[in-house]
């Protein structure tokens, strides 16, 4: 157990979440003005936070925190993800029911919230497996129904043997094509299921993902990846009786190295020839594997007629062609594709290379690829095409498409409709009745919500057994009819839950669309990249169907995304499988929230990944202790030392800290803004014990920016220093520090003094110097100066013609040309540096620094004023130094 030192974190963060949950610091009235909207994905009620909850949920509430004392408004909300699986299984094997499991984890997981001091308007607290909340769900499936955005029909499923229920594409992961919550190997099958529309909405899908500036490329990429929007042709393919076949093409310049056309295992045609083909029946039933480490598939007796060519080609049935991809056919060219290369290699058909790269020379015909190894897959010149022969590959496709009889020009997708029936219990009931008369009916909002029955622990799905509750009448024409038993995606309640929070006691529609239009979209949205193609592209599909259909202003929900990395321990992700989970109430209890809270944010930048250490914590816990005793012990009436050369010092890096900070949290590099903060109270503390009595004013105002620029991490503590101070009010509501002074030139100027005082333990170490007496810093000469301005602002190609252009400079004879000679071979990473005059002031400022750490006078000297030698040693930026 660690020793306590200095404070009772326990004590004091109780006291003041107590303090601002009484003067409702985080509470936002419905009135406010456009307030600054920062969100965290909301998490699923597993019972326990983990350290990735306490990471993405930190992140969010210390930039909530910023802003708010950046004088914003600030919307900062919190709900659950309630519905799902896990929960209903987890009712199964405990025999309660997945409402009871679900609130219980609620309960838990709000607690240890609160006791990590998250900064949310718990008053607009949303939980989606409540009637309140999944109304809304229905209301918004009746009126994307209302539109033509849903569709009932018979469809080949994802299905998890294990969940017992249906998947979404985007549920399905890897190679292996797993179950995203068990990890079982998934199955298809054919069911009745419903859709929503999300393919009308492609194209407006991947053309707005440029606008999306603030998002990560890594998920913009994602999101485009997977709607996967290509433009090509489709030729149609004569294949005897069977009539025409069309396939989709990018490369229709290709299409006179076409040697077989491939069907997909399931396509029509295969299914045929499965009842008369053995050798197909085999295939297919037996040895087709989509997944495997290479295309496979069996040659049959029909041939296909090449539009463009007019020649017959073998007709094959080949494991990579997939139905759900194109028409689940296509045309094989093995001379210009990879996977066809590899599929006619193992089945010996002929490599046609039909497509050459430019020759360099002009005039000079194009040589056909050796295609014998591997693929030619670039654009080109063709050649062995007919009349085609000697056209660009682009002017190629024009010509093909256009001068074929059938072609067209086509746009085809990867992205599927959106299937949201789910076979289980525990999520919105889909509003829709079975009447023999009327067929599908959806529920009239007068009758909303259509809520869940009790549960019935059973197998399959526990709505199928809820005999009485899927009794009931046809909204239309009133005879019996039978609930659908199928219920929502739980990826329904996230794509707009994000709208509730502006109005979440609504009883009359989902969100207040005149609140909405003024406080979305979501200005900061933080959470885990795994959501990139499924609740983050539902909800910018959401969000663009209720601006066409319900006024909503907006047509993207969140307009900057981060998605954070993951904790990690000893280099693997936590998880309880693994063993190797880290509790954060064991860390909350004992080293406190605001020790977790500024480790993980010290830890890394947000988006990076990070391994959780005992070292880190317990250096985070003991900064805190230091900080926690550099504040109680000041002592203003003792504090009465001059304003002299060290004070400007410290006033000069409080200033510098302020403006590093304030950019670091705008970006949400915290890491960098809390290194800086912590530098800052060490030079406090240094100055402290440097100094016979210091500066009062500027030690305590560098106090005072401390704990500011702490507060959004750590700001259980940070009240208490306040407080400490003298100041009334929270901290969480106080001004963020500003710089008090021009700080253009800061970044110079620290440079400067670490480069000197590096090279300073440079020389004593290398020299083997024990106990320095005293260090001479030579500032190099105004000369010098001058020509580095010169070099740096010159286009010359030599700039010592330029030099010497300058008396000052030409004078200084062979030095000079010696350092113009140094200029012009480093010209490409010069920069410019500080006056002569800026950068003695600012090492005579400094120059306390190097006297408390080597315990020697020290002297910053003008390069005019000391000796030739080392006045000829000094650099801009890099002054010579001398010890004794």
């Amino acid at each position: 157990m660690q020793e306590q030192r200095g404070f009772d974190h326990t004590e004091l963060e109780q006291k003041w979440q107590d303090r601002w949950t009484d003067a409702g610091v985080y509470h936002v009235p419905d009135d406010a003005e456009d307030p600054t909207y920062v969100l965290g994905m909301y998490p699923y009620p597993s019972g326990q936070l983990h350290m990735g909850h306490v990471r993405n949920y930190t992140i969010t509430d210390a930039y909530a925190r910023y802003r708010r004392m950046c004088g914003d408004s600030v919307l900062h909300p919190m709900g659950w993800d309630a519905f799902g699986l896990p929960a209903e299984n987890a009712a199964k094997e405990r025999d309660t029911d997945p409402a009871t499991w679900t609130f219980d984890c609620i309960e838990t997981m709000k607690g240890q919230m609160e006791s990590m001091g998250f900064g949310y308007d718990w008053e607009r607290e949303v939980t989606t497996c409540t009637p309140e909340y999944y109304r809304w769900n229905q209301w918004l499936f009746a009126r994307f129904h209302e539109e033509g955005l849903v569709e009932r029909r018979d469809a080949e499923v994802n299905w998890c043997p294990s969940c017992e229920t249906v998947l979404a594409d985007e549920q399905v992961e890897g190679e292996a094509e797993l179950c995203w919550r068990c990890d079982t190997p998934v199955e298809t099958r054919e069911l009745s299921q419903w859709f929503l529309k999300i393919t009308e909405y492609a194209d407006e899908l991947v053309d707005d993902i440029d606008r999306l500036e603030g998002w990560p490329d890594s998920v913009r990429g994602m999101q485009r990846n997977w709607i996967g929007r290509q433009y090509g042709t489709r030729l149609p393919f004569q294949i005897g009786s069977h009539g025409t076949v069309e396939a989709f093409t990018t490369r229709a310049d290709t299409a006179f190295g076409a040697t077989f056309f491939a069907l997909a295992p399931d396509h029509p045609i295969t299914q045929e020839l499965v009842e008369t083909d053995e050798a197909v029946r085999e295939f297919v039933e037996h040895e087709a594997d989509p997944e495997g480490d290479e295309p496979n598939g069996v040659e049959t007796a029909l041939a296909a007629t090449n539009p463009v060519t007019g020649e017959e080609i073998p007709v094959y049935v080949a494991d990579f062609v997939l139905s759900g991809v194109g028409t689940g056919a296509l045309m094989g060219v093995p001379a210009h594709d990879t996977r066809d290369h590899a599929f006619a290699t193992k089945m010996g058909i002929d490599i046609v290379p039909v497509v050459a790269p430019a020759s360099e020379g002009e005039g000079d015909a194009p040589e056909a690829p050796d295609v014998s190894e591997a693929a030619y897959t670039d654009d080109g010149v063709l050649v062995n095409s007919g009349a085609y022969d000697g056209l660009d590959s682009e002017t190629a496709r024009e010509r093909i498409t256009e001068g074929t009889e059938g072609a067209e020009e086509a746009t085809q997708y990867r992205l599927r409709d959106w299937g949201i029936s789910r076979q289980r219990y525990w999520g919105t009931p889909i509003p829709v009745v079975h009447c023999d008369d009327c067929g599908p009916v959806v529920v009239p909002e007068d009758d909303l919500p259509v809520e869940l029955p009790a549960f019935i622990n059973t197998t399959g799905n526990p709505l199928d057994a809820a005999e009485e509750w899927k009794a009931t009448t046809c909204p239309e024409c009133g005879s019996e009819a039978t609930r659908e038993t199928d219920t929502m995606d739980t990826f329904v309640d996230s794509s707009w839950y994000f709208l509730r929070y502006v109005s979440p006691d609504l009883d009359t529609a989902p969100f207040d669309r005149e609140r909405a239009n003024d406080w979305m979209p979501v200005d900061r949205y933080v959470g885990g990249i795994e959501h990139a193609v499924m609740h983050l592209l539902y909800s910018r599909f959401f969000t663009k169907v209720l601006a066409d259909h319900e006024g909503l202003d907006h047509r993207e929900p969140f307009t900057n995304l981060l998605a954070q990395g993951m904790v990690q321990l000893e280099g693997e992700a936590m998880s309880k499988s693994k063993g190797n989970v880290v509790s954060p109430q064991a860390i909350v209890s004992e080293y406190g929230a605001d020790t977790a809270r500024l480790f993980t944010m010290e830890a890394a930048q947000p988006e990076r990944d990070f391994d959780w250490t005992d070292q880190g914590v317990q250096s985070a816990y003991a900064f805190l202790q230091r900080l926690h005793e550099t504040v109680e012990s000041f002592d203003a009436a003792a504090a009465d030392g001059a304003r002299d050369a060290v004070a400007e010092y410290v006033d000069s890096e409080i200033d510098a800290t302020v403006a590093v900070a304030r950019e670091d949290y705008e970006t949400l590099t915290f890491n960098t803004a809390l290194r800086e903060t912590r530098e800052l109270v060490g030079l406090l503390r240094n100055y402290r014990e440097y100094a016979d009595a210091v500066h009062g004013e500027t030690f305590e105002r560098g106090l005072r920016v401390a704990v500011r620029l702490l507060a959004p991490v750590t700001p259980h503590l940070c009240e208490e220093l306040w407080a400490a101070l003298g100041e009334d009010g929270f901290v969480a509501e106080a001004p963020f520090p500003e710089p008090a002074d021009d700080t253009a030139d800061h970044e110079r100027e620290r440079r400067l003094v670490e480069n000197t005082r590096g090279d300073v333990r440079q020389i004593i170490d290398v020299a083997g110097i024990e106990d320095p007496e005293r260090i001479e810093v030579v500032v190099a000469p105004a000369w010098k100066h001058r020509a580095l301005d010169i070099a740096v602002e010159s286009d010359a190609p030599n700039v010592i013609s330029e030099l010497m252009q300058e008396a000052s400079i030409r004078e200084q004879g062979d030095a000079a040309a010696a350092y113009g000679q140094d200029l012009q071979d480093e010209r490409q990473s010069l920069s410019p540096a500080l006056t002569p005059d800026r950068e003695r002031e600012t090492l005579e400022r400094a120059a306390w620094l190097l006297e408390r750490e080597f315990g020697a006078d020290v002297r910053v000297t003008r390069g005019e004023d000391a000796s030739d030698d080392l006045a000829g040693k000094a650099r801009p930026g890099r002054p010579a130094i001398q010890i004794d």
